[in-house]
């Protein structure tokens, strides 16, 4: 049977293992999709800005 010491090692690992894959998903699925996000806005500011000197000529 596990002693006390051994289930606290395996408690720490099922912890370290779990904030492991929420990091790495978050770092996947989310960091990507925010990048993405601001480069479409940087565009579409630069696109308006151009309209406008445009318009203004």
């Amino acid at each position: 049977m596990f002693e006390f010491d051994q289930y606290l090692g395996f408690i720490a690992f099922i912890t370290i293992l779990l904030i492991g894959f929420w990091v790495m998903l978050f770092l996947t699925a989310i960091i990507p999709y925010w990048i993405g996000g601001a480069v479409k806005e940087m565009l579409e500011e630069k696109k308006e800005k151009k309209r406008l000197e445009r318009e203004k000529i």
